[in-house]
């Protein structure tokens, strides 16, 4: 990695459960636990960010964190008790982006940037009292309103709808609400810019508005089509129902792009179910020849 101006390295491309997810023996998920195969496994959803190469954020505290920071050297403790991750911030409430934040309980500080909202979702749960306070700093972040999140890098958080943690579900669930329960995120230092947006429900004219002309988009992917997961027969409901919103049809994440002027167009956050992991399917084809990158574990991006 080259020093001095901003990067990301994706610590884990694939949605919550990963890939192979644990109980799935979908096409994809068979594949990834085949040696043989040229799909390999993934990781379940986070990002890291640095200017230095030696001090970072992290974006979504997954579960395989510590695998994350085990296959990253930047990320290893550079002495007896060290780590170079000064800040971590949550973009919701998921398990697939919360639950890390218990591997990190470690006994090193590093300051935690989420919204009210979601600051409420991880304080009612008594597991998390295991973050010595003393120790991880809670910092409560307004929406649209920048702040620094390393030294040197910029940070603001947008809303993007979606909806509350499955955890959370009641009878009656809104899957677009706008408030603090999804945020985007708007990385910058100096002229150089990253919009991190792993879940999305619906593309706004707003968010449309903030996108244009950009460099580097990471955008939702979880699902290429809504009833993906009916579809290959491993549950019942669709992308939408989940918060999120398809990469095809009239409604998807490639038509909503297909009029804006965006350098990088990179899908984060996708299913185990969905086909564009696999290079050799007519999917994948449609999403490269839309102008978009599949993201993989490992991946450097440099803004």
């Amino acid at each position: 990695m080259m020093k001095n101006h901003l990067r990301a390295l994706v610590l884990g491309a694939a949605a919550g459960g990963g890939l192979p997810q644990w109980n799935c023996g979908c096409e994809n998920c068979e594949a990834a636990r085949d040696p043989n195969h040229s799909l390999l496994p993934q990781s379940q959803s986070s990002l890291g960010i640095t200017l230095n190469g030696e001090d970072w954020a992290i974006l979504n505290a997954s579960p395989d964190i510590r695998n994350q920071i085990l296959d990253n050297p930047p990320l290893h403790p550079k002495s007896r008790r060290h780590t170079p991750i000064k800040s971590v911030l949550v973009t919701n409430g998921d398990i697939d982006h919360i639950a890390g934040l218990l591997i990190l309980r470690e006994k090193e500080p590093f300051t935690l940037y989420l919204t009210q909202d979601l600051a409420d979702v991880i304080n009612a749960n008594p597991m998390f009292q295991a973050l010595d306070r003393s120790l991880v700093r809670f910092e409560i972040i307004a929406l649209d309103q920048p702040f620094e999140l390393l030294s040197g890098l910029t940070a603001t958080l947008f809303s993007v709808p979606g909806k509350v943690p499955l955890f959370m579900e009641e009878n009656d669930v809104v899957t677009d609400m706008e408030g603090e329960q999804t945020v985007g995120v708007k990385l910058e230092a100096g002229n150089r810019r990253i919009w991190y947006i792993p879940g999305c429900a619906k593309l706004t004219d707003k968010m449309r508005e903030m996108l244009e002309g950009e460099k580097t988009v990471l955008f939702d992917g979880t699902v290429f089509e809504n009833d993906e997961m009916q579809r290959t027969k491993v549950g019942q409901k669709t992308g939408a129902r989940m918060g999120h919103m398809s990469m095809n049809g009239p409604q998807g994440s490639i038509a909503g792009f297909a009029d804006l002027n965006i350098a990088r167009k990179i899908y984060v956050h996708i299913n185990n179910t969905n086909p564009v992991w696999r290079h050799d399917t007519k999917e994948r084809l449609v999403v490269e020849n839309a102008g978009w990158e599949i993201a993989y574990d490992g991946m450097e991006i440099d803004a």
